[in-house]
């Protein structure tokens, strides 16, 4: 019976991860069509800055997302040391987790400084687009960052389950 929940439970996460996963290949082509019109009416340097936004954009939500998420596995393996847990395994956790730490705060510096990266870039659009466009850009930037969040989510709760499964199908004789 808990064998056929989890399946089932893990049926549902990959129906929602294709969901998602087709949102994000819509965003990304309102993404390439926000882009073409970015560098028709921008100069240069300009679609340069925005450009180097959106690669950024990914790459440090990715990093915070991958980062937070190593430091909760940690977090919850530190819950579970007891008295039997060795010196150098409680050693080596607790040095993981200052590392992990120090990443996810350098993490967040990191996309403080987007942030402010956003608004110069927003601050150039607004002097091409029209309001709507520059709700279409500001729209856009939001959805790509909540399915990336969104994804990640899906990818750890799938990956939990399947490990959930895979124990359970192996403790059954």
């Amino acid at each position: 019976e808990l064998i056929s929940s989890l399946r089932s439970k893990l049926q549902t996460l990959w129906e929602e991860r294709e969901l998602v996963l087709s949102e994000a290949r819509e965003c990304a082509e309102r993404g390439e069509e926000l882009e073409a019109m970015v560098r028709d009416i921008c100069k240069p340097n300009e679609f340069e800055r925005y450009m180097m936004f959106i690669g950024d954009l990914e790459k440090v939500v990715s990093l915070l997302l991958c980062l937070s998420s190593r430091l909760a596995r940690v977090q919850n393996a530190m819950r579970r040391i007891d008295g039997n847990t060795d010196a150098e395994e409680k050693h080596s956790l607790n040095e993981r987790h200052k590392l992990l730490s120090r990443q996810r705060e350098d993490a967040k510096d990191l996309k403080e400084n987007l942030d402010r990266r956003e608004r110069v870039v927003s601050g150039i659009l607004a002097k091409y687009l029209t309001d709507e466009q520059l709700q279409g850009y500001r729209r856009f930037v939001q959805v790509k960052t909540s399915l990336l969040i969104e994804q990640k989510d899906l990818e750890e709760q799938i990956k939990f389950f399947e490990e959930q499964l895979e124990n359970l199908e192996k403790s059954i004789p």
